[in-house]
Formats: C-alpha cells, structure tokens, sequence
C-alpha cells in the first residue's frame, strides 16, 4: 500500500481525516496516532470550508456555555457529545499583577477553576472520551502526572465508562487523592511519567482500551484549541498580541497556535500576528534547553522538579513547539523550583489565584521575560494558568507563613496583630531592596 492511496473513505462533522505532521499521510479517522511510513505524529485533518459555512460569532455565542460552544471545530461525529460544563473559564483582566510587572494591558486565563477536576486537561478528555464513545471504546486509559488522571477518572466516572489510569509513584498526594475519589482502577508506578508512558504504550498494544493521550491522542490534543477560542471570544472576537503558556509535551501550546490559526481561516477573526512564549520548569526543560541552545532538535532529560505536572522528560511535541516560538519572535524559558515557588505566590497575592506549580512555572518566566524586556508593556499579552494550586499544597509547605494562635481575649488579638504588622513592615522592606 502506498501512501497515495491511503486516503479516508469514512466522512464524519467537519473533520476528513487523520494526517501525518511529517509526511502528509492520510489514515481514517480511528484509534491511531503515529504514522506507519515515517512513524510522525498524526493530526486531525479538517474542513475548513464547511466549518466556514456552518458559523458565525452569533451561533457560537447561542450555544452552551462551555467547549461544545465550538463544536464544529473539534473532532466528534455526533451530537453524543460528553458535556460536564468544561470550559469558558475567566479571562481576567489583571490589575495589581500587572502594575508588579510594569504591564499595562495583562490578562489571565485562569483553569484552575475549569469543571470538574480544575485543570485544563478537563477539556482534552471531555473531547477524547467523547470520540472513545464513538469508536467503540468501553474502557479507557491515560498515562497522567496528576491532572490528567483526575479528568479522565472523573468524566469517564460521569460518561458510565470503565476507567485504569496510571501514574508515577510519587505523585502529590491532592492529586492520588483526586484520582482515586472517582473509583477508577489507579496504577501506581515505581518510575517518572515517560517511564509511566512507555509502559501504557505496551498496554495499549495488548489490552485494546482508549488511552487518552496514546490511540485516541489525536483527537485528545484538540481540545486544547478551545483555550484559543475562549480567548478571542472574551477579548471581543480579537486575537492577542503575547502569549505565555506552560510546555510539558508542548502540546498545549501548539493546539492554541493552531486554534487561533482556525479562528483567522474562516473568519472569525482578523489575521493577526500573535507571539508565542512557552514556560518550563529547570529540573525537566528539554524545550527551553533546545530553544535557548538555537537547536532544532530534543534531548531527552530525566525529570527533576516540584513542577511535576510539567515534567515530561521526552516532549511528543517539543520540535513543533520550537517551530512556533521561532517563527512568531517568541521565547521559551526556564525558572528554577524556588522561582516557582514565589511565582506561585506572587499570582496569589496579587489576583486571589492559587495555582499549581505549573502555573507557578508560568508566572516566573512571565516575570523574567518582563525584566528581560522581552514583553512590550504596551502589548496584549495572555498568560494560560493551567492548574489549581489545592493539587499541589506540598509545594508550598514551609514558604508561607503561618497562623497566629491566639486565647480568646483581646490583650492576646492586640499582641498577635501588632507581631503580624513588624512582620510585614520588614516584608514591605526587603521588597523594596
């Protein structure tokens, strides 16, 4: 078989096919996700053309209130789609962060309060369950540092799906926690997550389930497109001017390129240049390292980090991720744990947010591209906090303060406050140093 003729016979919505990123492969649209020429990764391929005909800001805006709003952007065939309210999360506009940073005109994309499992990975598994269903699947899977197990226990709980999630040993306990509550099948695993994963691609091949982010990655990585939508939707049909996100797999961040490159096609919004910059944590940054070095390829790291949602030592999606950080002027860094940590409390202090260190990860790179002067305070810039920081109290314990245990009279309240006013006029001192 050649590949001329491995063209798609099954139509589906708006999406024609699977298509191989390197060698242009075409491959219906199942459970598969590497080419069998080239072994690239596959993509969902689309029709633009009926996309373009099929809506507007008007029908978008009448639909749920939630990522099925862009239905006919993502790839599922039925309107049998699993709807548990992931999505239109806040688009804040920041204020005090922004005056910290010397940013005029910051915005926050906040996911730490996404339903039901406050992560951004409710949307990729409410997209890929919902393909499962329509392939016959009937039990499914993933590979996951934390968030992702917690969504597709949770949906695959909500959608009467059989569920066997797998993840590193060590994981913060919020996130076992979080996982287990749903009553999935939990593999704990004695290793880091790509160990996790070369094993869940063995039992892929030998179990025939839908693991989220191996057979069925096609489809589960489009869901991130949704955070681009959201984004141009909430900034009034305009596309940004920056954008700061996390790289794990580098995945994320490719699928909000690609979804603002959709929204430009059929119209929904002006062309528009926007740049890309990515954020990884020192202990696993195999992107930031290949980016700051001016290579054009990965080397794989072993994971050495607090940021362990983030910590994928051997990124499916890294050199695409590259590609688009060169290409539109961006940057990807990196910021060490303590960094993190103070990212992490800067976002909480300033905007009420308490994030993972993922996002903790995020905020220090925005900090250092600011002081670097590689964001333009007068520029639009939107940065995606991923996760909610309940996840990952761990990371925090011994870097804020605590209580002040006090008796019940007022001689102990006036002591206690007076302590907690010399405590913070020498905080506001060494900030000013």
């Amino acid at each position: 078989m050649t590949q001329a003729t491995i063209k798609t016979s099954f139509t589906t919505a708006n999406f024609t096919s699977l298509v191989c990123k390197e060698c242009g492969a075409e491959y219906e649209p199942k459970a598969t996700h590497v080419c069998e020429f080239c072994f690239g990764p596959l993509e969902v391929s689309y029709d633009y053309e009926a996309i373009k005909r099929k809506v507007s800001r008007e029908t978008i805006a009448a639909g749920p209130n939630s990522i099925w709003r862009y239905r006919e952007f993502l790839p599922v065939a039925t309107d049998n789609y699993i709807d548990v309210g992931t999505g239109m999360t806040p688009l804040l506009k920041s204020n005090r962060l922004a005056r910290r940073l010397g940013l005029k005109n910051l915005y926050i994309k906040n996911d730490a309060v996404n339903m039901p499992t406050l992560s951004f990975k409710d949307r990729v598994v409410s997209v890929a369950l919902s393909r499962a269903r329509e392939l016959g699947f009937t039990t499914v899977s993933c590979a996951s540092t934390g968030n992702l197990a917690n969504s597709t226990a949770a949906i695959a709980a909500y959608a009467g799906l059989d569920c066997c999630v797998f993840i590193p040993s060590d994981l913060e306990a919020g996130k076992v926690l979080g996982t287990l509550i749903y009553d999935p099948t939990l593999m704990a695993v004695r290793g880091n997550y790509d160990q996790v994963n070369r094993l869940c691609c063995e039992v892929a091949n030998t179990q025939g389930w839908g693991f989220v982010n191996i057979n069925l990655r096609p489809y589960y990585s489009e869901g991130s497109k949704t955070l681009a939508y959201e984004v141009a939707e909430q900034l009034g049909w305009q596309l940004p001017d920056h954008i700061v996100a996390p790289c794990a797999s580098g995945s994320l961040y490719t699928k909000i390129h690609k979804g603002f490159q959709e929204l430009i096609k059929v119209g929904l919004v002006d062309d528009k240049h926007v740049r890309f910059s990515g954020a990884q944590a020192e202990g696993c940054s195999p992107i930031a390292a290949a980016f700051l070095e001016g290579r054009d390829f990965i080397t794989p790291v072993k994971p050495n980090t607090i940021a362990k949602s983030i910590a994928i030592g051997n990124p499916a999606d890294g050199v695409y991720a590259l590609e688009i950080a060169k290409k539109t002027q961006g940057n990807i860094e990196l910021v060490n744990d303590a960094e993190i940590i103070e990212g992490m409390k800067l976002l909480a202090e300033t905007e009420g947010i308490f994030t993972e260190t993922a996002g903790g990860t995020t905020i220090a790179v925005l900090k250092k591209l600011v002081e670097a002067g590689k964001i333009d305070p007068e520029e639009t810039t939107v940065v995606y906090i991923t996760g909610n920081g309940l996840k990952t109290q761990e990371a925090v314990q011994g870097y804020i303060g605590e209580p002040y245990t006090i008796d019940a009279n007022l001689d102990s309240f006036h002591r206690a406050l007076e302590r907690s006013q010399v405590l913070n006029r020498l905080e506001w001192k060494q900030v000013l140093v």
